[in-house]
């Protein structure tokens, strides 16, 4: 049985028509079923595209406010939550995070600051108890957890990716300074007054604009590879694992409820470009001053190279991690400027962030990829871009 093809819609500016091209090559060569990506330079949209398939059963046309979860390319506007606070003088990044949260200092973590919790580095990559998925949507459990835990590594000492913790460490704290949980606060100082296309969780009445997630294909070619370095890295399986989450949790109503910042954001290409264009323009986002331009820089400080302790041996490669987003670096993830920053999505989305160049990319899709981070969609479109400039 033949496919259908998928429909592209939307605008592309003329010197951006690379990105055209290898948008419409993803679903002819990279198994894309539906998608959008979206690109800004300075206050400018120069390209957004959405096209193919919202659901499994190609029923449903990608729109132009389709939404979709973008698993780990929440954790940029998490972190953009924390950067607020920290430029209105309400959080301190190098004090303790026990300052804030008084039973974090539980377990040797007295003196544990807010920076390690932004940069990967608190040794908290995970629980050492069994935790289920209905449990993951307990906040209060889950922080109390985090709270009680002992660091699996020597905080500060190397970066381990907290993929499922990471939200509730940084969201933690922001609850206990504004007593809002993070999704509620972004939405307040953020994406409500500009208008972003985007939430933590997903309203009841937006399901009707949310598309399927849907797993990679069996036999895609990469996946065993890509995943081999986790099957056998006992910090990895433990950090990734527990509980193990994917396409069918994020697909269902209890995944939408929950706040999980980290890992549940909805949104748009539009609205990610966005997001990650307030660290582009150095704070300035449609000509309001949401980060001053030294919290805006300070975001991208890298916090020092080195083999992560959850990806590390599955990338093969050092990475570099600043306060809530990564560097592209020489590998040059988010482009060729190694100061660039970006952070990539379970199964392949994306959002950069490109202050020099002024730039800012979304790439939002449904059909998961098998690779960690890099997906190939991902990479062509990034390519595209900056040939274009």
């Amino acid at each position: 049985m033949t496919e259908s093809p998928a429909p592209i819609q939307g605008h592309c500016d003329p010197r951006f028509t690379g990105v055209r091209a290898a948008f419409e090559a993803n679903f002819r060569e990279r198994d894309e079923l539906g998608a959008a990506v979206a690109v800004r330079i300075g206050s400018e949209t120069v390209v957004d595209l959405w096209g193919g398939w919202a659901d499994g059963g190609r029923t449903r046309p990608w729109e132009r406010d389709t939404l979709v979860n973008v698993w780990s390319t929440t954790k940029g506007p998490a972190a953009l939550c924390a950067h607020v606070l920290a430029d209105r003088g309400l959080l301190d990044l190098d004090a303790p995070v026990a300052a804030y949260w008084p039973e974090f200092a539980a377990a040797g973590k007295g003196s544990l600051p807010v920076r390690y919790l932004l940069s990967h580095r608190a040794g908290l990559a995970g629980l050492r108890e069994p935790h289920s998925v209905a449990e993951l949507y307990d906040w209060e459990l889950t922080t109390a957890r985090l709270a009680a835990a002992e660091p699996w590594w020597e905080p500060g000492s190397r970066s381990g990716y907290h993929a499922l913790t990471y939200g509730f460490l940084i969201g933690e704290v922001v609850r206990r300074i504004t007593g809002l949980l993070p999704g509620e606060f972004l939405r307040q100082e953020v994406t409500g007054p500009l208008g972003i296309d985007f939430t933590i969780g997903l309203p009841e009445k937006e399901a009707g604009r949310a598309a399927e997630l849907i797993g990679p294909r069996a036999g895609r070619p990469g996946g065993e590879q890509a995943a081999a370095g986790l099957r056998f890295t006992p910090v990895a399986l433990a950090a990734l694992g527990n509980p193990v989450v994917g396409a069918a949790e994020a697909n269902s109503r209890k995944w939408r409820e929950a706040e999980l910042p980290a890992l549940n954001g909805h949104g748009t290409a539009r609205a990610i470009a966005e997001l990650y264009g307030i660290f582009a323009r150095r704070g300035v986002a449609d000509d309001r001053q949401v980060l001053s331009a030294e919290a805006a820089e300070r975001a991208r400080e890298g916090q020092g190279a080195c083999r992560d302790l959850v990806l590390g041996e599955a990338l093969g490669r050092d990475t570099e991690v600043a306060l809530g987003v990564w560097l592209s670096g020489a590998h040059g993830s988010y482009g060729p400027n190694p100061r660039a920053v970006g952070h990539d999505g379970f199964g392949g989305s994306c959002g950069l962030a490109d202050p020099e160049a002024e730039l800012s990319l979304g790439y939002v899709m449904n059909r998961m990829g098998p690779h960690i981070v890099d997906d190939p969609r991902k990479m062509a479109l990034v390519e595209a871009v900056y040939a274009a400039l």
